[in-house]
């Protein structure tokens, strides 16, 4: 028997997950295998970052119209997902969002979009805060997505191997079945590549522009939160609250770039802690609250963990584009989305198949022509 015509993808983060399902849940005569050395029912690690993400969906695009598009439409698909009594539901939690800013909203287009958009009065403000808005959201289970998107890939006919790749001519040579000792008969008929932070020493990539921007947090058991907050300073930190479906709920953050530190810092999650609760009172369980101010003692006994996470930040962002000339295969890129992952990853994944499905169209076309001219002609 033939072999399935096989696309490789790279990396299986929230955009590799994200990118190899829509393949292969719209690409039918092939078939996805998804190669990674980390898998999202791994224990919590350094080098995955989708794993520690808050992850809410709110979106700070700015006036790029690309990543505007991007979070737009992955909003919409997640939107339906999160629809209630739908297979996806407990991966989501539709809430109030409430988003205070330090100074005047440079791009406030970018929001108007959202569900029950509206602006918050100055007198509801908090201090020094110079503009509110309001909104319906929702925010991502991060684990508990991850593994849904895996085994809706799974179903759909995809498949997956454990490996590291050190370089994309690995696979294009040998395709995924070199990482569990057999060879492809062919090369892939394509490759893609969602590799995140491994962007910038993957073989074939070794893309300087790819950077950390290094983020910790905190989880909490707070049930009682059932609604988003957060609120920026003049430095460019945020401080956010966002609750999880499960009771969970993460608090953060901070943004350091190049810090390739692994682990929490006890200073910084003291720091979120005190900015946290500063902002949102309510973490603080209830019966503490009617009895006088809480502390950030009181947050204590419902500290789950905390952690840190390196997003793949990107000078000039998201690299999405092809290249062939270099491989024999068609190599499409999909990585560089800082903090951006969840709320861009369906955007970007159909961008991403929106090349891949170009570059095969015109694969097979140079096939054709090359069988023709090499076919004898009769005299």
């Amino acid at each position: 028997m033939l072999e399935p015509k096989q696309i490789v993808v790279i990396g299986a983060g929230v955009v590799g997950l994200t990118t190899a399902l829509l393949v292969q849940e719209k690409l039918r005569d092939y078939q996805v295998v998804i190669v990674a050395e980390i898998l999202p029912s791994d224990p919590k690690t350094i080098k995955y970052t989708s794993h520690w993400a808050g992850a809410h969906h709110v979106s700070l695009a700015g006036p790029d119209l690309r990543q505007q598009k991007m979070d737009q439409d992955t909003f919409k698909t997640m939107w339906d997902l999160s629809a209630p009594g739908g297979p996806a539901e407990g991966c989501f939690l539709r809430i109030r969002e409430d988003e205070f800013f330090a100074e005047p909203i440079a791009n406030p287009e970018v929001l108007r979009v959202m569900p029950d958009y509206q602006s918050i009065p100055a007198s509801d403000l908090p201090p020094d805060v110079a503009e509110g808005i309001s909104f319906t959201t929702l925010t991502i289970d991060s684990p508990v997505y991850l593994n849904y998107l895996l085994s809706r890939f799974l179903a759909a006919g995809g498949s997956i191997v454990r490996g590291t790749v050190q370089h994309i001519a690995q696979v294009v040579e040998g395709g995924a079945g070199i990482f569990s000792g057999r060879k492809c008969l062919s090369s892939p008929s394509a490759v893609m590549v969602c590799v995140g932070l491994g962007a910038r020493t993957l073989g074939g990539v070794e893309d300087k522009e790819v950077y950390p921007i290094r983020g910790q947090t905190v989880l909490l058991r707070a049930p009682w939160v059932r609604f988003g907050r957060a609120c920026s300073s003049k430095n460019g930190l945020w401080t956010y609250i966002i609750p999880r479906r499960s009771g969970d709920v993460i608090v953060g953050g901070i943004k350091e770039d190049n810090d390739w530190y692994p682990l929490a810092r006890a200073e910084t999650t003291r720091d979120i802690l005190n900015r946290a609760l500063a902002l949102c009172p309510e973490l603080a369980p209830p019966d503490i609250r009617t009895e006088r101010e809480p502390s950030v003692e009181d947050l204590q006994p419902i500290i789950i963990e905390d952690g840190c996470g390196l997003r793949p930040g990107r000078k000039g962002g998201i690299r999405l584009e092809v290249e062939q000339k270099a491989f024999k295969v068609p190599v499409v890129f999909n990585y560089g989305h800082g903090g951006y992952g969840y709320q861009s990853s369906w955007g970007s994944a159909t961008m991403a198949l929106e090349l891949l499905e170009k570059s095969l169209a015109e694969a097979k076309v140079i096939r054709y022509r090359l069988d023709y001219h090499s076919k004898p002609k009769l005299l």
